[in-house]
């Protein structure tokens, strides 16, 4: 057939050339061959260009087909706006394309010439960026480049615009005096993100077990137009309006952010249903006691929820200048009350955040929803925010936690705040996100005519562009003459900063990647704790860990388990100048050092502004720091271990709970402690070591400070507490005892229970422990002052030897004669006798001397009562709360921590330490802990996701309650 076609005789060449032109639809229609049909258009093109020797003077406009992906079908002009160009005598080729949305026929039936080779024209337009081979040199083109922020995929782009002597002309720079774009898809962005939020929410709230008139709204590109959209959309809100919304969900409200295109365009969806417009003031009103029966709009601009930090209202012209003078309450004010947040306002580098990662930890807690009925059979929202469509679809942008566009093919995940991690699901925690970046090519008719009718008025000003001209003599309208990112083979002054930007993005880049890309963690100190830290890091492959120890044999085994990991061989106590170059090339320290180095190595941290994680406590040294941490804008989180760690984490979690219940705490006592699992106890101090014992022991002799029934108890430090041990009940399988740790009272602050009367913290170790430690304190072995007998450089002295020199005495004397005398010391109490004799303290073995008693028995024990290969240890924790409730009704809330050890592989107190540590340095590199300054685990967005990670680890605890 199409080879008959052109067997046609005609009168005359002329005559011929428009019969074929004639027949050209024709061919289109017979011949499924896409190249066939160019070949002959441009043939015919070519005749008609020799027929119109007028055409070669016309200017000359290409519009070139969409190749960015599959659903691009839009263009920047439709047929009706390419007819004005032509009959304003303007000569435009379209390149060929079945999958625009408008035909090609649609094109050349107005006069377009439907042309593969563009080199005619002086200037190009197209939508979305152009492949780096299909750009023509010396030309002017129009498209969104996405380079302005010197995006790392675009710059192999901005490149060959440079070298190819191209003028680009950005439209999204295409902006009036005050800086809103006269240039853009916003509207119907706008128009498609509501269709498919509408769609999604449908859908989202299906798998949460509620059927809603949602679910009869389709995605938008299911439909062939808009006004089919909204009748699917005027039809659910009719269902609405009945009264058909389950009342499980409760009343829905939509906030849309800004009053701009997109605003608009998503706002004049939602009209289709039954609505109510309110004012951010009135959320929280609405939310409790509004109707199922319409839904609830509230349009919130920047001065409903920006603030400036030092006091003062908002000023738009200070905070386009100025953003990080300004926080937002958004989060706080408006998010709680939102079940859907449409998203389309433009977010800068700087500005504050709608929603940060850590808000969102807080935000989308799964807690039970007092607003909603409690119906058998119906169940209750997670939480009231069910999505989020962010239309500005700019990744850990305003709505940090959105790091990636969702696809028309993928147009939906689910964020699971605790997880910090995105599905492609509509069951389980979380909220719905929609962040399509190309939403309008959705919809692509309406869209190309809308923005066609917004491009066509500079369209002329671009076509006087020519690109092999100097760009200071390119006669325009500021407007497009302003959107020009590239002219003469360089950046316009506009937009110079790119480079800069580009330099710095590569530099930090480069810093915070190695071979692989990512995050490099330095961790101080192989010893216990460090491989479950180190283990649970490396499991992300882009994090680069580096281990730091001054003993070889703990760097050799960690690095024989993690092969990926690199050792340094470093005294980190005196080598501090390799320290700090260390820590200045690395992006975040795990400190696992004993607690004295905490401070120096958080002061190095501060002067290369680095994230520092530990598992201590945090020292009046290290509080000290807490100004300049701020100041430096690092985190130093500490106390993220079991004890001082889980600890918290649990007591918070109980707190929080009953306090947003409306309860109050009257009592909370907590033991701790490490121990060996019970068939491991046949030890003299019923103890093993799994930690250097020093810490261990002299706690012993530290004060304590605890609340118990309204009054302060303190107990003086030296030796008081070993008075203070009882016996503990609440486990009674096990044969404990406990006495207070520290200052108790200080923790009615930092949890917030100054309602309780009665607050202690305490330590737990089998029945017999302080006794036995009590006779080596009655010994003199807990002093820490020098000992010229137990100095490194002196002559070799057996324990015995040692022993004698207590009592004035000779190292010679019978061992029956120092047992007296021991005996007689120990106020004739056989067992501490027995504790002395079984731990070797008068044999002939020869000291290991380290300068006082402390540091020398400490040495000792650590390898006399350390843990066999086959030996295992175990944590035991246990939190009892007392609650009273707003009706009087009284609580006593019991929670209970158990770990073991795996026996020859990794300990408990290694488990529960090495861990929380590593996950909460996980959290930092992932920004889901932005806490600033020298802080713990305390804030829910911190202690909840670290919970639960932990429980996927096998590591929970068990509540009980009572009602007394």
């Amino acid at each position: 057939m199409a080879q008959q076609l052109f067997r046609v005789r005609a009168s005359s060449a002329h005559q011929q050339f428009h019969l074929h032109l004639n027949f050209l639809p024709i061919l289109r229609a017979c011949t499924s061959s896409s190249t066939l049909y160019c070949q002959v258009s441009q043939q015919l093109q070519s005749h008609r260009s020799f027929f119109s020797s007028s055409d070669s003077n016309k200017p000359v406009i290409a519009i070139r087909r969409e190749t960015v992906n599959v659903w691009e079908r839009r263009a920047p002009l439709s047929p009706n706006q390419v007819r004005r160009l032509v009959k304003s005598g303007i000569k435009v080729i379209v390149q060929p394309s079945d999958r625009r949305a408008y035909s090609m026929k649609e094109y050349s039936d107005i006069g377009a010439v439907i042309l593969e080779d563009m080199s005619e024209a002086s200037l190009i337009m197209g939508v979305k960026q152009v492949p780096v081979d299909c750009l023509v040199r010396d030309k002017t083109y129009a498209f969104f480049s996405h380079t302005i922020k010197a995006q790392a995929d675009n710059m192999p782009l901005l490149d060959a615009v440079l070298e190819k002597n191209i003028r680009l002309i950005d439209y999204e720079k295409m902006v009036d005096k005050s800086g809103a774009r006269v240039v853009a898809f916003g509207k119907y962005a706008g128009v498609s993100g509501m269709i498919n939020i509408l769609h999604g929410m449908g859908l989202r709230l299906l798998a949460l077990g509620h059927h809603t008139p949602f679910m009869h709204i389709g995605p938008s590109h299911n439909y062939r137009n808009t006004e089919m959209a909204r009748q699917a959309v005027r039809d659910a809100g009719y269902e609405i309006a009945l009264g058909r919304m389950p009342r499980s969900v409760g009343p829905m409200t939509f906030i849309f952010t800004g009053s701009g295109n997109v605003s608009q365009g998503a706002q004049e969806v939602f009209q289709e249903l039954p609505h109510e417009y309110i004012e951010p003031e009135h959320l929280s009103k609405v939310a409790a006691q509004g109707s199922t029966s319409k839904l609830y709009a509230c349009v919130v601009s920047r001065d409903d929820h920006y603030t400036r930090k030092e006091g003062g209202k908002f000023d738009a012209e200070e905070f386009e200048q100025h953003p990080e003078r300004y926080a937002s309450t958004f989060s706080h004010n408006i998010a709680p009350y939102a079940s859907c947040i449409i998203n389309g306002i433009y977010w800068a580098v700087g500005a504050p955040r709608l929603i940060t990662i850590p808000e969102a930890k807080t935000l989308l807690r799964p807690t039970h929803a007092p607003w909603l009925p409690s119906l058998p059979g119906c169940p209750n929202l997670p939480h009231r925010l069910l999505a989020i469509c962010d239309i500005s679809a700019d990744p850990g942008g305003s709505i940090e936690f959105m790091k990636e566009c969702t696809t028309i093919d993928k147009p939906f995940s689910l964020y699971d705040a605790e997880q910090n991690v995105d599905k492609e699901s509509f069951a389980g925690d979380g909220v719905l996100i929609c962040s399509i970046d190309n939403m309008p090519a959705q919809i692509p008719r309406e869209a190309t005519e809308y923005f066609g009718s917004l491009l066509l008025p500079y369209v002329k000003d671009m076509l006087a562009s020519d690109a092999k001209s100097s760009f200071e003599d390119y006669n325009c309208s500021s407007i497009v003459k302003n959107a020009v990112i590239a002219s003469n083979g360089k950046l316009t002054p506009n937009y110079e900063y790119i480079a800069d930007l580009r330099l710095k993005n590569s530099v930090a880049s480069h810093k915070a990647k190695l071979t692989q890309g990512g995050e490099r963690v330095l961790v101080l100190g192989a010893g216990y704790v460090s491989a479950p830290a180190v283990e649970y890091l490396t499991r992300t492959s882009s994090t680069s860990v580096t281990l730091a120890s001054q003993f070889q044999q703990d760097l050799d085994a960690l690095t024989d388990q993690f092969p990926d990991v690199t050792p340094v061989l470093m005294d980190l106590a005196t080598d501090m100048e390799d320290l700090n170059r260390q820590i200045g090339d690395h992006d975040l320290v795990i400190s696992l050092l004993p607690y004295m180095f905490h401070a120096d190595v958080a002061k190095l941290c501060i002067k290369h502004k680095k994230n520092m994680v530990t598992a201590s406590y945090i020292s009046p040294a290290m509080k000290d720091l807490h100004k300049q941490a701020m100041e430096a804008g690092i985190t130093i989180m500490n106390e993220v271990g079991v004890d001082p760690g889980i600890d918290h984490m649990l007591a918070m979690q109980c707190f929080d709970e009953v306090q947003q219940a409306g309860g109050k705490i009257t009592s909370y006592v907590s033991y701790c402690g490490g121990l060996p699992a019970p068939e491991h106890t046949d030890t003299p101090l019923l103890y093993k070591f799994n930690w250097f014992p020093k810490g261990v022991l002299l706690n012993v002799l530290s004060s304590a400070k605890y609340l118990k029934d309204g009054k302060i108890v303190e107990i003086p430090s030296g030796g008081a507490l070993l008075d203070e041990v009882e016996d503990l009940n609440f486990m009674p399988g096990f044969n404990i005892e406990g006495y207070p740790n520290r200052d108790s009272t200080m923790y009615a602050s930092e949890y917030g229970i100054h309602s309780a009367s009665t607050l202690l913290r305490g330590t737990i170790r089998y029945k017999g422990y302080m006794e036995a430690v009590r006779s080596l304190v009655t010994m003199g072995l807990f002093e820490s002052r020098p000992d010229a007998s137990l100095h490194p450089d002196g002559p070799e002295i057996s324990w015995k030897e040692y022993m004698c020199t207590k009592f004035d005495k000779s190292g010679d004397i019978l061992a029956d004669s120092l047992k007296d005398l021991i005996y007689e010391r120990l106020e004739k109490d056989e067992s501490k006798l027995n504790c002395i004799l079984n731990l070797g303290l008068i044999s002939e073995d020869v000291i290991d001397k380290k300068g006082s008693p402390i540091d020398t028995l400490s040495n000792y024990l650590a390898k006399k009562l350390a843990y066999g290969p086959h030996e295992r240890d175990m944590i035991l924790m246990r939190h009892d709360v007392g609650i009273e409730w707003g009706d009087r009704k009284k609580e006593h809330r019991s929670i209970d921590f158990v770990s073991y050890g795996d026996a020859g592989k990794t300990s408990a107190m290694a488990k529960t330490v090495g861990l929380p540590t590593g996950i909460a340095a996980r959290m930092i590199l992932n920004g889901e802990i932005q806490t600033k300054g020298v802080c713990g685990p305390m804030k829910m967005e911190t202690y909840q996701p670290i919970l639960q990670r932990l429980e996927k680890e096998g590591l929970s605890a068990v509540e009980d309650i009572k009602l007394l």
